[in-house]
């Protein structure tokens, strides 16, 4: 969860105290270059596909991801932001974060989304960015790839592309960072 996240989030301004160190900074940068390789695969090649970070933590992977594709296959891909905060159907629950802004940069009608976030949970986000998405076109196909996908399920959504499977408990939170994954809690300050 990212750190702007975490301060709205009950207990108010809460402290991540990690207990273990899940994936390195260097394992983090395997499995996205993994998921790159893998959407290249799926895809045959990179033509009309765009890249979406579900906001906070979706960003800065599509960035490292697109950066990724560009030095395999020698094509920029196009990166967009997403806000999923007033389609969530828990909205007032969760922060609405002003800096958290939605930019897509072209219509997505006719083209290949590759949604991208750090943590897949109960894939309840998931659900509210397949119904923002609606707002910028028809895409084509919808492809979903995250770093953890840590179980919990409360929606029938799969990922297409995992960086690593992580069984967890409901209490345990998990902190994807440029320095890498970790396991842990939130406590109060």
């Amino acid at each position: 969860m990212a750190e702007r996240e975490r301060s709205h989030t009950r207990p108010l301004g809460a402290r991540f105290v990690p207990h273990a160190e899940v994936l390195s900074e260097a394992d983090v940068q395997r499995a996205l270059t993994r998921m790159a390789h893998e959407i290249v695969e799926r895809n045959g090649g990179l033509d009309d596909v765009v890249l979406v970070g579900l906001q906070t933590g979706g960003v800065g992977l599509a960035n490292r991801m697109a950066e990724i594709l560009e030095r395999i296959e020698g094509v920029s891909v196009p990166v967009g932001t997403l806000d999923v905060a007033f389609y969530r159907d828990d909205i007032g629950l969760r922060p609405v974060l002003p800096q958290a802004a939605t930019e897509i940069p072209l219509d997505l009608t006719g083209l290949v989304v590759v949604l991208v976030d750090d943590v897949l949970f109960t894939g309840r986000t998931v659900r509210a960015a397949l119904n923002a998405l609606g707002d910028y076109g028809r895409a084509r196909a919808i492809q979903l790839a995250v770093m953890i996908d840590r179980g919990h399920r409360e929606l029938p959504i799969r990922p297409d592309y995992v960086g690593k499977n992580l069984p967890t408990r409901r209490d345990e939170m998990v902190d994807v960072s440029e320095r890498g994954v970790s396991i842990g809690t939130l406590v109060e300050k």
